[in-house]
């Protein structure tokens, strides 16, 4: 298993491009990813290619190709617009159409109901708050939110706010969110409950695997390698972690940014660690006996 960093993931685009190609990336400059319907949605998609150079843009829903061409999309908020959109770039050149990579997904969530709840577009990691909105149609003055966790009530909020926070997220945050908002219009009392919304919480640093591989030769003497492999979601720019590799509970060797080393092999009990001393953050891998 390798390291993963959080945020990271590339779209194949249908034209394969060269390892220079740059990528298409889309925003939404006007209106949220989640709308009532009737509510306008604008979408932008650029490239950074470094030559100011003039391209034309492919729009893309649910991979199917879209009729406008133009830099901007502009969605009037009809629930047919609901969907992953994205966007390439194309350039004409004299040798033909050059076409970059495919933006990242947005997802387009255009709601019919009352109340729509807001959250992050992201993971978010142990130990971070969990802030979101519970916006209403409207937006009349509430005097009731009610958050849910997988249809389990959380928390109440008595005031006019419609945003909700959570401290100090744990693993167990982790679930499918929903609110229902409750308000008076002349005199009767109104309520509606959003659609849920699934919240993914990581932790910063899994706890490391060793795994032990032997077979290496080199001038004679029999090594094998220890790769100590994590998961970090650390958010850029990540501070460093460094390994450190033990056997018969006694370092060998001093601190190390790779995450394996090789290592003579001989029979014993070994572990590793992984620290990230910005964070003040480690821990241990179960330890792992090889040899009799």
């Amino acid at each position: 298993m390798m390291i993963s960093f959080l945020v990271l993931a590339l779209l194949v685009s249908p034209v394969a491009p060269s390892v220079s190609t740059p990528s298409a990336l889309l925003e939404v400059t006007s209106g949220h990813s989640r709308v009532f319907s009737g509510e306008r949605v604008q979408l932008r998609c650029s490239v950074a290619d470094g030559h100011k150079s003039t391209w034309s843009y492919l729009w893309f829903k649910d991979s199917k190709l879209l009729s406008q061409n133009s830099e901007t999309l502009t969605l009037k908020g009809s629930i047919d617009d609901s969907g992953a959109l994205q966007c390439q770039g194309v350039r004409d050149t004299a040798v033909g159409n050059i076409y970059t990579n495919k933006s990242l997904p947005v997802d387009i969530n255009v709601d019919g109901g009352w109340a729509i709840l807001e959250g992050p577009l992201h993971p978010t990691l142990v130990g971070e708050a969990l802030n979101m909105t519970c916006r209403v149609r409207g937006r009349p003055r509430l005097h009731e939110v009610i958050l849910y966790k997988d249809g389990v009530e959380v928390m109440t909020q008595s005031d006019s706010s419609p945003h909700l926070h959570l401290p100090c997220l744990n693993l167990t945050d982790q679930g499918l969110y929903s609110c229902r908002a409750s308000w008076d219009v002349n005199r009767q009392t109104h309520s509606g409950i959003s659609a849920g919304i699934q919240v993914q919480v990581l932790e910063l640093l899994t706890q490391p695997v060793l795994e032990i591989v032997a077979g290496n030769n080199v001038l004679g003497v029999d090594l094998m390698k220890l790769i100590c492999s994590l998961q970090y979601n650390a958010r850029a720019p990540a501070p460093p972690i460094h390994y450190y590799f033990y056997k018969d509970n006694s370092r060998m060797g001093t601190a190390t940014s790779e995450n394996f080393t090789l290592v003579r092999r001989t029979p014993g009990l070994y572990s590793c660690k992984a620290k990230v001393p910005h964070l003040g953050l480690s821990k241990w891998s179960e330890v792992e006996t090889f040899g009799e």
